[in-house]
């Protein structure tokens, strides 16, 4: 083979797409790919216009190296936009500032429609008017058809690499320019950059213009310790990646859930929390990664989470969970829909969308009668309490929100359901805290005997599980009762001596109701859209008849041995999880303040333990697919 033919190979397999082997942060090729990048972009970093139009190419080519033929979408997207802010700083009418920002929302959300739920949406007008209609990517037909050839696929929509995450950020500019919150960017390479710079373009954090285009024309500054830092970012994202969530998903997770009915009660309920573990290293290892990558050329990325299995509550929870998606249903959906203040039009018509799409997902109209007398019940109440209208209007913008940011993540009824589960908790949590302790022992007692009673006279494994989760709040509750009238309060600080104990115990509480949700998160992930609703509640199920099935406990130990492995990594990246934020800051600061040498050695070391990790298969990202 002679040289030509090497050079000739090698620039094939660096311009061509491959399928099977996108570019992910956890492979060579990706620091390989960064390495160059960076050494050119050393050499002009402090030119700010060349500096932002490289970086931009180089975004483009990454996004072409991990999507395909769909960067020719990111581009429309980074277009339209752009154009579209233009034309709306111009426009003087608010009438025509209106129509023009929701005819780009509109657009911005066809699109992202268009290849997410077109399964959805044809199996909804099929079952409403007895249709047969296949699947069919026109897009693909148009493509075919522009180049003459057939060279993209039309029998079935792929949905693209990240095109929520830049399809957001697209929505929040013009939203924002809209509101005069910022000014339309003028030039289209500092746009093209800002939506799509490639650390954070196909997983997020949700990054918005006021955020990070003064970014893009202040100096390039990257001192000793701030390198130091983003090297232990990167060096942290791919800890929790390829040691925490590859190994806990490959093998633990992936196979119980693929065949929950193999595995024991023990088994299933581990692997319920072994995932929510697994969920969080994989996506808050990738902002990790992404941070510390953005910190080396200069940039600053938004914090996404904030240790979120610390949190005391459902509400708290979701300040810490992916803390810019958060952000953004709160700006562009919950306080649109009125917020705390009233409801709005908006308000009723998408709990007209939640109640048809929620039939149609579970396969009964009765789902959809339920949510209109639900619903007529709560405005019957609220209208004869006026008092408590701000109340009840809060709390439903409040489930409309969590219900579309669980049908976000697909149009399956695991989704629906999870996102109702984490609108029902957050409700509870505020109805709950009202409650004097009487009235919250009073309640709770009569459900768990409720849920005990079910347990016993029926044959369904789902009230054994109940029976077992309000026994545990009974105990949460009863607990929080005798510390509140045995603690001694300080005459200093008023704080009691055993609040550790009531702050640890509400902490586990939402831990373990976050987890459970979780199952019907992970039921609804990893599948075909076209058959993704019936498999994924058929797993969900399973695996709930499996927890709350019976139980021979004289082999638990032997499985937890058996899983020992698993066990024992679950176990320490929870204690990791929740060491105080103030220990994590100090071993940063020690290690961003090491010299270079020894920088260098541990980093090595680190490296060298993932690969003792590292599966044969790498794993992509999971929030790739949202």
């Amino acid at each position: 083979m002679n040289l030509w033919t090497i050079i000739r190979d090698f620039a094939v397999s660096l311009f061509s797409f491959d399928q099977a082997h996108p570019l992910l942060f956890t492979q060579f090729y990706f620091w390989a790919f960064f390495a160059i990048v960076f050494a050119f972009f050393s050499l002009f970093h402090s030119k700010v216009l060349l500096r932002n139009g490289y970086l931009f190419a180089v975004s483009l080519f990454f996004y072409y190296k991990t999507s395909g033929i769909f960067l020719l979408l990111l581009v429309f997207v980074i277009v339209y936009n752009y154009l579209a802010a233009k034309r709306l700083d111009k426009l003087k009418k608010e009438r025509w500032r209106n129509v023009l920002t929701a005819v780009s929302v509109v657009v911005d959300l066809g699109v992202l429609a268009y290849f997410k739920y077109a399964y959805f949406i044809t199996d909804f007008v099929n079952n409403l008017f007895g249709l047969s209609i296949q699947v069919h990517d026109v897009l693909g037909e148009f493509l075919n058809s522009l180049s003459g050839t057939s060279l993209f696929r039309v029998d079935a929509i792929i949905l693209p690499v990240g095109i929520s995450f830049f399809t957001f950020q697209a929505v929040s500019y013009v939203v924002d320019v809209k509101r005069r919150r910022i000014a339309p960017v003028r030039n289209f390479l500092d746009f093209g950059f800002y939506l799509s710079f490639f650390p954070q373009l196909v997983a997020g954090p949700i990054v918005r213009a006021s955020e990070f285009i003064p970014q893009l024309h202040a100096p390039y500054n990257l001192s000793r310790r701030w390198f130091g830092i983003a090297v232990f970012w990167i060096l942290n994202g791919l800890t929790k990646k390829l040691v925490l969530s590859d190994y806990l998903a490959v093998n633990f997770c992936d196979r119980v859930f693929e065949n929950p009915l193999m595995y024991s009660g023990f088994e299933n309920l581990s692997a319920i929390f072994c995932y929510s573990l697994q969920v969080y290293a994989d996506f808050s290892g990738y902002t990790d990664i992404a941070t510390g990558v953005a910190m080396l050329m200069g940039f600053y990325l938004p914090k996404n989470f904030d240790s979120p299995y610390k949190a005391l509550n459902t509400q708290q929870f979701w300040r810490r969970w992916h803390m810019t998606l958060s952000r953004w249903l709160r700006d562009y959906l919950y306080i649109p829909l009125g917020g705390n203040r009233n409801a709005t039009a908006g308000t009723y018509i998408i709990i007209i969308v939640i109640a048809v799409v929620g039939s149609f997902l579970s396969g009964s109209w009765w789902v959809a009668a339920g949510v209109f007398a639900l619903a007529a019940g709560i405005g019957i109440w609220a209208w004869l309490r006026p008092e408590k209208r701000k109340l009840i209007t809060t709390n439903i913008n409040s489930m409309n929100t969590m219900l579309l940011g669980g049908l976000w993540h697909g149009a399956s009824w695991n989704f629906m359901i999870w996102g109702g589960l984490n609108g029902i908790g957050m409700i509870f949590y505020k109805v709950w805290t009202k409650r004097s302790m009487g009235v919250k022992m009073l309640i709770i007692s009569t459900v768990t005997l409720l849920c005990f009673v079910l347990s016993r006279t029926t044959h369904y494994p789902v009230w054994n599980l109940f029976f077992v989760w309000t026994l545990i709040i009974w105990l949460g509750t009863a607990v929080k009762a005798l510390i509140k009238r045995f603690t001694v309060k300080s005459a200093m600080t008023d704080v009691g001596t055993l609040s550790w104990l009531d702050r640890a115990w509400d902490i586990f509480q939402t831990f373990v109701f976050i987890t459970f949700t979780r199952l019907f998160f992970r039921s609804g992930s990893n599948l075909d859209p076209a058959l993704a609703n019936e498999q994924a509640w058929n797993t969900a199920k399973n695996m709930v008849n499996q927890i709350g099935g019976h139980w021979d406990l004289s082999l638990v130990p032997k499985m937890a041995f058996e899983h020992r492995a698993v066990l024992i990594l679950f176990v320490l990246g929870m204690i990791i999880h929740w060491l105080p934020e103030r220990f994590k800051r100090r071993y940063r600061i020690v290690f961003a303040s090491l010299p270079l040498f020894w920088m260098a050695i541990i980093t090595f070391l680190v490296i060298f333990i993932f690969y003792q990790f590292i599966t044969a298969d790498l794993q992509s990202f999971i929030y790739f697919q949202f």
